[in-house]
């Protein structure tokens, strides 16, 4: 396991549990990167800032280092200021998760701002999809994207930030020998390529494979490289945006919890680190070069009943057919709400988590 991580995009998801993988099971020192709103004036936080809050005094009680940058990670005075608190506090950094999402980025040499879309590319699409809110499973039609949709898009999600970052902290020598990068990718089943594999977000991943390459030019010579790693489909305020797809995820998450082989975001980057980067032996790559830490999703078995079920599923069977309940169980988690064990009710002293 890496000694010294630094996580980009580090609020949930696949980016919260890259930090609480490096330092429960390696015992790693951390540091993490989220643009997060703050507390203030008896006003509660985004739920991001209290997931970083909360592991750093776990952290702390353990006597482990852990400490965290709030701001725009695309910006270069967030860059710095995490080159400088690597230089104080970890000398140099081993492994770099790359895991932001965005909706938009300013560009940190030009100032233009671009706004990522979530459309498909050359035809419009039309598919059942999954209102969330309501439980109702529709019909959703989408328009296709234009070319500068699709530009706009690779600017924000795509391998440029990725690669910035690399540049920035190669030149500040905060990159120690056989430095280690990942940046987190999704492909999924046919049914959800149009919105996502084939669409404006799957131009700016293959993006980020193009950027996996060049940072890994870079890295080798003193025995680093990048990865791309393909993960498993998982609840995050990113995937819930999409359509098609938190219908599809629900669907999946019941077939893949009746065979007993679900895994959420911290399993899933164990495993990506203890059987893939981090496990004394070459990384087992497919033929295009990247990490595959979604082949339980993928098994035959699994797509061939997730397939059927999608034929089937509306909003009178949603519940039978799918693990419509986990999904949601699964958001709520995202923002602290429906944990167990939690009085919803009873007042909270916002100043104890300042």
């Amino acid at each position: 396991m890496p000694s010294n991580v630094l996580v980009i995009g580090a609020s949930t998801g696949y980016g919260l549990a890259s930090r609480i993988v490096a330092t429960v099971a390696g015992g790693a020192s951390t540091l993490g990167m989220f643009f997060e709103k703050e507390p203030s004036e008896g006003k509660p936080a985004t739920a991001g800032w209290y997931n970083n809050l909360a592991f750093e005094r776990w952290a702390e009680k353990k006597g482990l280092y852990a400490n965290s940058i709030n701001g725009d990670a695309f910006s270069y005075e967030i860059m710095d200021k995490a080159i400088e608190t690597i230089k104080k506090d970890m000398g140099k950094v081993d492994l770099v998760v790359f895991s932001l999402a965005s909706p938009r980025r300013i560009h940190p040499e030009t100032g233009r701002v671009y706004n990522s879309v979530l459309k498909p590319i050359g035809n419009s699409f039309t598919n059942k999809t999954l209102d969330t809110d309501r439980g109702i499973v529709k019909d959703i039609t989408i328009e296709p994207c234009s070319e500068d949709d699709i530009a706009e898009t690779i600017a924000v999600m795509g391998g440029e930030p990725w690669e910035i970052w690399i540049d920035r902290l190669q030149s500040a020598g905060v990159l120690a020998d056989c430095a280690t990068s990942v940046a987190y990718s999704y492909i999924g089943p046919e049914v959800t390529w149009p919105v996502y594999k084939q669409g404006t977000i799957g131009a700016a991943k293959a993006d980020l494979e193009r950027a996996a390459k060049c940072i890994t030019s870079k890295l080798s010579p003193l025995g680093g490289r990048a990865y791309v790693a393909i993960n498993q489909a998982i609840v995050t305020q990113a995937s819930s945006a999409i359509p098609v797809v938190p219908l599809y995820i629900s669907l999946l998450f019941k077939e893949l919890k009746k065979r007993g082989i679900y895994e959420g975001a911290i399993e899933q980057i164990y495993r990506l680190f203890a059987e893939h980067m981090f496990s004394g032996k070459d990384p087992k790559l497919d033929d295009r070069g990247r990490l595959r830490v979604d082949d339980l999703e993928m098994r035959d078995e699994v797509q061939a009943a997730v397939a059927e079920l999608w034929q089937k599923v509306n909003s009178e069977n949603l519940n039978e057919l799918s693990d419509f309940a986990g999904y949601k169980a699964e958001f709520l988690k995202l923002f602290g709400f429906g944990l167990p064990g939690v009085d919803y009710e009873e007042p909270v002293n916002l100043s104890e988590w300042i």
